[in-house]
């Protein structure tokens, strides 16, 4: 008899915007009731900025939190923005709130981490007393790293310039934990190779600050086949995934009596999923679903004839689908009023469109769903235009002014992007808004900062492939720059194309 497919995990997403930075993060519940949480930070270049989330992890019996790191559209190793350590307190309370809805106690918890990630694990494992650390092939001189590797995070994490003061600063922070002895009842498992590239300047010269902590323990991976910083990781999976299964049930390899277990499957879990309902990324928008004035359903229309005009009253913008193909997203106007028409013509034949409403926190409505007939023949006298509306937010004026095109920081010139999700980030000074197309297809907008700053996502997955997308500014008066070329390219990773996600 051929043996069922194991269930996969319930995985769910949420934002939690309690703190000064919203946290993105994912969630799937322990299995038989174990009563162990795992954290898992991320390292750079996995998909979505979740590290381990491709499946890797679904044998571990515990409940799992993974935190994004992705503040802003840049990393930061969980710690601060131009040395604004308020992004380090959103984490962790996001961590604190999980474990306190679990009903667990910080020696119940384990951090999780493979490079920046291994450093953000000891770094918050450390300074916030948590039971078990788990950190591969860490970063001790972070600051350092960052300003001769990633000098985009550099900027980010200490500021523009990326004075050296502030390297030192960062520098610091994890040798300053371990010396000054704090979580030294900690369960510490520390993986690295003298084949890492990084040893010798980021942790031979840190480990014999790890003596006198109760249970440090140095895995040393010696082979030739480890030729590079992530090998260190692939070579250990299969003792990884025993180590963590075995903190989960509150063994952890050490001299001295443990007790194992820790499973309550009857316990009452109403804390902890009042706590993902209220931060979850999938509860429905407040909104009402929008309602599409035009076309009216089931109507004939000249294949270049076709607009689309609504209402979507507390939305900030639609979207509009065709069999899962987007097509645009027009910005929502202060009265309510939305239009958007495509500038080529649409093939004949029946349509279906679907319009979905989004609110200013990125929730959305279900479908209003248009069916019509585009049929060959030009359209009747001032019918194919968009008949005048009220001035949406993103109703640009011609060019001029003298605007300057606007700085795009992310994603950077033919950036290939991990999985689906693409966030733009970039400067504007001395204007009010910025605007996003491709093809001719306006995609939405966003304002600016008053220090010149803006930042936009979509809100839909894009499809794999090649990319380019125009980014213009606007200013008070409505007068549009030169546009900013983007291109860039979507690689969905599954599981075995990036293995684990290092």
């Amino acid at each position: 008899m051929p043996t069922a497919p194991p269930k996969a995990r319930e995985l769910i997403s949420g934002i939690d915007t309690s703190g000064a930075y919203p946290v993105e993060y994912r969630f799937t519940h322990g299995k038989g009731g174990n009563r162990h949480l795992l954290v898992v930070f991320s390292n750079f270049g996995v998909p979505d900025d979740y590290g381990w989330s491709n499946g890797v992890l679904n044998p571990v019996r515990a409940n799992i939190l993974w935190i994004r790191d992705r503040f802003r559209g840049m990393r930061s190793y969980y710690l601060c923005e131009g040395m604004d350590f308020s992004l380090e307190q959103s984490v962790i309370g996001v961590v604190s709130k999980v474990m306190n809805a679990l009903d667990l106690t910080p020696d119940r918890v384990t951090l999780w981490g493979g490079s920046k990630g291994g450093s953000a694990a000891l770094y918050f494992g450390l300074r916030y007393g948590f039971g078990n650390i788990v950190s591969i092939v860490p970063q001790f001189l972070i600051g350092t790293y960052v300003k001769t590797v990633h000098p985009k995070v550099a900027r980010f994490m200490l500021g523009e310039g990326v004075p050296e003061e502030n390297v030192r600063t960062v520098d610091a922070l994890l040798p300053d934990l371990v010396r000054s002895g704090v979580g030294r009842q900690s369960n510490i498992y520390l993986l690295t190779s003298p084949q890492d590239e990084q040893y010798e300047e980021q942790v031979e010269p840190f480990l014999g600050l790890f003596q006198g902590y109760d249970n440090f323990n140095l895995v040393y991976s010696e082979s030739p086949h480890i030729t590079r910083h992530s090998d260190v990781t692939r070579r250990n999976v299969p003792f990884l995934m025993g180590l963590v299964n075995m903190l989960s049930d509150g063994l952890a390899p050490r001299l001295g009596m443990v007790r194992n277990g820790y499973e309550e499957p009857d316990r009452d879990t109403s804390a902890i999923k009042g706590y993902l309902s209220a931060t979850s990324a999938e509860r429905p928008s407040t909104i009402a679903m929008p309602v599409v004035s035009h076309p009216a359903p089931d109507t004939e229309l000249p294949t270049n004839g076709v607009y689309f005009t609504g209402t979507a009253p507390g939305a900030v913008r639609v979207s509009l689908w065709e069999h899962g193909k987007f097509l645009g997203s027009p910005a929502v106007a202060v009265d309510g009023t939305w239009s958007w028409q495509r500038d080529k013509p649409w093939s004949k034949g029946k349509h279906l469109v679907k319009a979905v409403a989004w609110d200013a926190e990125g929730r959305k409505t279900r479908g209003t769903a248009v069916p019509f007939t585009a049929v060959a023949g030009a359209p009747a006298a001032g019918a194919g235009a968009i008949p005048a509306q009220p001035a949406a937010p993103m109703d640009f004026a011609p060019m001029g002014g003298g605007l300057p095109a606007p700085t795009v920081h992310s994603p950077v010139a033919y950036e290939q992007i991990g999985g689906s999700a693409v966030r733009f980030t970039g400067l504007a000074r001395g204007a009010a808004q910025v605007g996003f197309r491709a093809g001719g297809t306006l995609l939405g907008g966003s304002p600016v900062a008053v220090d010149g700053r803006w930042a936009w996502d979509s809100g839909w997955p894009w499809q794999e492939g090649r990319h380019t997308v125009e980014v213009f500014a606007v200013d008070a008066a409505g007068n549009e720059s030169p546009a900013t070329p983007v291109p860039f390219a979507v690689a969905h990773v599954t599981a075995g194309a990036t293995p684990y996600g290092y």
